[in-house]
C-alpha cells in the first residue's frame, strides 16, 4: 500500500508471514469471558515466575498451531528449569562413570545439543528445542559428580546449556551465567557452533531382523565392515537360536541401522 501510494520505493518489506497459533482453553475452545475459560497470566507468572510460563508457551506445541491450555504441563516445565537451577548447585552423585569415555560422550552430547536447537530455533520449532535442551539438561544430571565438576567438558556443557536457554528462560540464564563467574550479560554472547568431530560416535547398536522380526541388538564399531557386522549378528545368542535350522538366502544389510536375514526352513 505505501508502495502504490508512492510514499516508499522499494517493494514488499517482508520476506515472509508468520502467523502464531492460538492458545485455547482448557476446553480446547476458543478462551471468552463468556465461556469462563480465560487464563490469567498475571497470576500464573505470580505463581510459577516469567520464564516458567514464557518457556511453557513455547513448549505447549508447534507455535503457528497452537494447542489448548494444559495446567499439568507447566508443572513438567517447572521441574525441568529447577533441575536446570540445580545443576549450578554444586556436584551430584550422578550415576556415570567418570573418565575419558564419560567426557567424550558429555562432549558429543552437547554438541548434538548446539546442532538441534539452532536447527530448531531457525526453524521456530521451539517446543523441540525445549525438548532437546530437557534431554541435555538429563545429561548433566548423570554426568553430575565431583570427578566430572572440574572439567573443561563440565564447563563447556554448563554455559552452552545457559547461551541455549536463555532465549527461553532469559532471566534464569542470565542469574546462572553470573553465578559462573562472567560479567558480561549471557544475551551478549555469540550463539554457539557445534563441532562436527564431536558428534561422531565410536560405536553404534544395529538391530537384527530374522525374517523381518526383530530378535536381537549389537554393538559394533561405527566405522565396523559389512562383514564384521554380519558376523557380530550371527554371533548374538538370540539371534543365532532363529537361525539355527534355518538357511539363510538373503543377508540385508542398512549401515548404522539394520542387519536382516532372510531365511527359508533348511
Amino acid at each position: 500500500m505505501l508502495r502504490d501510494l508512492g510514499l516508499v520505493r522499494h517493494g514488499e518489506t517482508f520476506r515472509r508471514l508468520r502467523n502464531q497459533g492460538m492458545i485455547l482453553g482448557e476446553d480446547n475452545e476458543k478462551m471468552s469471558k463468556s465461556r469462563g475459560n480465560v487464563i490469567d497470566p498475571d497470576a500464573l507468572v505470580a505463581r510459577y515466575g516469567a520464564d516458567t510460563v514464557r518457556a511453557y508457551l513455547m513448549f505447549l506445541g508447534p507455535w503457528d498451531q497452537g494447542a489448548a491450555w494444559n495446567p499439568r504441563g507447566i508443572e513438567g516445565v517447572t521441574r525441568f528449569l529447577n533441575r536446570v537451577w540445580n545443576l549450578f548447585q554444586g556436584p551430584g552423585e550422578g550415576s556415570q562413570e567418570d573418565g575419558e569415555a564419560a567426557r567424550s560422550e558429555l562432549k558429543r552430547v552437547t554438541h548434538r545439543a548446539i546442532a538441534e536447537v539452532t536447527e530448531d530455533m531457525e526453524a521456530f520449532s521451539f517446543n523441540t528445542a525445549i525438548a532437546e535442551l530437557m534431554t541435555l539438561q538429563g545429561a548433566l544430571g548423570r554426568f553430575r559428580t565431583a570427578d566430572m565438576a572440574g572439567t573443561p567438558e563440565w564447563r563447556e556443557a554448563l554455559e552452552t546449556l545457559l547461551v541455549l536457554l536463555a532465549p527461553i528462560a532469559p532471566h534464569i540464564a542470565e542469574e546462572l551465567w553470573g553465578r559462573l563467574g562472567h560479567e558480561e550479560s549471557v544475551h551478549l554472547q555469540p550463539w554457539p557452533v557445534h563441532d562436527e568431530a564431536a558428534l561422531a560416535e565410536d560405536s553404534v547398536t544395529i538391530a537384527v531382523q530374522v525374517g523381518g522380526r526383530l530378535r536381537g541388538q549389537v554393538q559394533v564399531a561405527a566405522d565396523a565392515a559389512r562383514e564384521d557386522v554380519l558376523g557380530a549378528a550371527r554371533g548374538e545368542a538370540n539371534v543365532a537360536r532363529y537361525l539355527e535350522g534355518q538357511t539363510v538366502v538373503r543377508e540385508i544389510f542398512v549401515p548404522g541401522r539394520l542387519v536382516n536375514f532372510v531365511v527359508k526352513p533348511a
